[in-house]
């Protein structure tokens, strides 16, 4: 199985490949966000460390039940052959209502067929009112004409 674009990496292929990253996590499916990972992918998400598709489905399976209204915004800070660094914040409703703008950097690793291998997340949590609330659509994928992170002040 093969997830293009591929490395080695150019800017509108990591442009790409953090957009396709976005996109499947607003999707909130956690089958289909793990298949964009190795069988074997290793991650560091803030004290957490995971290995596997399991692991991997089974923390994103955990996350979308506590995390509610969950929307994310990545954007490209840099990136090489195979690797690709992003920043990002998310926004999402605990079970009792209270809401949260997420924040963090992560490091990507790719394998040659464009799966991730490695994944290191550092997130950082910010209690929000509803009125600070900057990520609102529908549930999904973004849509294309919604402002980034930098045109956010993010």
């Amino acid at each position: 199985m093969s997830r293009p674009p591929l490395p080695p990496f150019n800017l509108d292929a990591a442009h790409l490949k953090v957009r396709a990253a976005e996109d499947g996590w607003n999707s909130r499916n956690p089958a289909k966000v793990t298949l964009a990972y190795t069988p074997d992918s290793r991650w560091r998400n803030r004290h957490e460390f995971l290995i596997g598709h399991a692991a991997i489905e089974a923390f994103l399976t955990d996350k979308w039940r506590r995390e509610n209204d969950y929307r994310l915004i990545k954007e490209l800070w840099a990136f090489s052959e195979n690797r690709i660094a992003v920043r990002f914040a998310y926004e999402w409703r605990s079970h009792d209502g209270n809401w949260f703008r997420s924040y963090g950097n992560e490091n990507w690793e790719f394998a040659a067929n464009g799966l991730m291998k490695i994944r290191i997340a550092s997130i950082n949590d910010l209690p929000i009112s509803n009125a600070q609330r900057a990520l609102q659509w529908p549930a999904g994928a973004r849509p294309l004409d919604h402002p980034g992170l930098t045109e956010l002040g993010l």
